[in-house]
């Protein structure tokens, strides 16, 4: 797993919370969430919907592009590891 969408996603969620300087239990009240689904996210063991995704990027107050272009440098830092 550890090349799949999934962790990329969630190291990417991981990233921006902490440079936000976000607790799990403040972005899931900021996203309409619980906690333990952005804990389970962030460790890779939930998959995540598309719409809970967008509520995460949106209290992340981060831009839908600069995101995903974080989750694809995450890919190419994966393949580049191997």
């Amino acid at each position: 797993m550890t090349d799949s969408l999934v962790l990329r996603t969630s190291k990417t969620i991981k990233h921006f919370r902490i440079i936000n300087k976000l607790s799990q239990e403040k972005l899931a009240e900021k996203a309409g969430l619980d906690r333990t689904y952005i804990s389970g996210i962030e460790r890779a063991r939930r998959n995540i919907t598309l719409d809970s995704l967008d509520k995460i990027i949106t209290a992340l107050e981060v831009d839908k592009k600069a995101f995903f272009e974080y989750v694809l440098q995450e890919a190419v830092d994966d393949i580049s590891d191997k």
